[in-house]
């Protein structure tokens, strides 16, 4: 199937845009973008005039398919509160894609999701990228698992000190996160030695094992992280361990943006919106991305869905932009900028040849537009949503 996409002005995210520009796709991949592109025979054709062509809006850091719209512990899968250590959880085991929360992520130009286990656990389990359209989570991924969650702060203490059980502290939570990975290493030099002199290798364990890819620095920890304190424990840990880390939500990250420019870390930011709904969120305000920005810190914007719904993505990036955050900074935040950092560059994130066709047409700016609306929405070239007002030449 080829499509193109012409007349509209395409914003790449690729450092060149073109107003009146085209996009061409062929079975499901971008194939051409550019000013002078020819469909060829056999192709269908959108006429864009008037509309904005961007890239699928990403969201690096949510819960979308793990706690379900509409309904209460039947469709809440976010945190398996038995026990604080799970890295051997998977977040695809507990995404519903009926849930219609994805539907509206469609609608709001959102076409990839990074969703995974919450915050209650010290150690979560395993964050997955995904596409926002699909009938079987198996079809709609792009990156499994994409991270390891692990948390610190209040929601982990908050989760355990009312069972009367370890995290009652910080320290306690900084220190078992110290401990599975001690042993994690030690798994994976036992399994090394036997390997290398042909004996028997250490029994299973399905945690440490699930732990093995982040120690030999395959896969990052995503590390919650709020208060500033808790952000410089996370980055500690992660230096300890000669380990790769993303910081999520950064919520205080603005009181000492320049110290946290040196730390090589990935940031997620948000969610900025709503209300200071417990301590650990009394400096939340909208300034953080700027400032960051203004510290040369390169990060994502995120809605934590369903704290934010997704399809508030472009939203929130928009209020951003409200509180000074240049607005070509604020759509690398919710594009390029998070594909970058879970490593799925090469897939999504900006309109070129040779990735996926995640694109949108919006009638308006989602970014300094109140009153635009998304005309339509394609995943992996095939339209899964639209107005109805956009008409397509056969």
């Amino acid at each position: 199937m080829r499509l193109l996409i012409k007349n509209g002005y395409i914003m790449t995210m690729e450092g060149t845009n073109y107003p009146m520009g085209s996009v061409l796709v062929e079975n499901g991949t971008i194939v051409s973008v550019g000013m002078d592109v020819e469909p060829g025979n056999d192709c269908s054709i959108i006429d864009a005039e008037g509309l904005l062509v961007t890239p699928g809006l990403v969201d690096g850091h949510c819960h979308i398919g793990m706690i379900e719209e509409g309904i209460r512990s039947e469709g809440d899968d976010v945190n398996e509160l038995s026990d604080p250590m799970t890295p051997h959880l998977r977040g695809i085991d507990g995404i519903n894609p009926g849930c219609g929360a994805f539907r509206d992520a469609i609608m709001g130009g959102v076409t990839t999701a990074v969703t995974g286990p919450g915050s209650g656990n010290v150690i979560g389990g395993q964050f997955a990228a995904i596409k926002t359209f699909g009938t079987v989570v198996d079809d709609m991924i792009i990156k499994a698992p994409a991270a390891m969650k692990i948390a610190f702060g209040e929601n982990p203490k908050a989760s355990y000190g009312s069972q009367k059980k370890p995290p009652l502290t910080r320290m306690a939570n900084a220190a078992m996160i110290r401990e599975m990975l001690i042993k994690t290493k030690e798994y994976w030099e036992e399994i090394k030695t036997a390997e290398e002199k042909g004996t028997s290798k250490p029994r299973f364990d399905m945690k440490l094992d699930a732990l093995l890819p982040v120690i030999r620095k395959e896969l990052a920890i995503k590390a919650h992280a709020h208060r500033l304190d808790d952000i410089f424990t996370a980055i500690r840990i992660a230096k300890e361990f000669d380990i790769d880390i993303t910081l999520d939500h950064c919520t205080e990250a603005h009181l000492c943006p320049q110290r946290l420019a040196k730390e090589k870390c990935g940031f997620f930011v948000g969610p900025s919106f709503g209300s200071r709904s417990k301590y650990e969120l009394k400096e939340k305000t909208f300034d953080t991305p700027r400032m960051m920005y203004e510290a040369g810190i390169e990060f994502g914007i995120i809605t934590d869905a369903p704290i934010v719904p997704l399809s508030y993505l472009g939203l929130c990036a928009g209020l951003a932009v409200k509180a000074g955050l240049p607005q070509e900074i604020a759509w690398k935040a919710i594009t390029i900028n998070p594909a970058r950092i879970i490593g799925i560059a090469d897939k999504v994130g900006s309109l070129k040849a040779g990735k996926d066709a995640d694109i949108i047409l919006f009638r308006g700016n989602p970014l300094t537009d109140i009153g635009y609306r998304t005309a339509m929405t394609i995943i992996n070239g095939n339209i899964v949503y639209t107005d109805g007002t956009i008409k397509i030449i056969h």
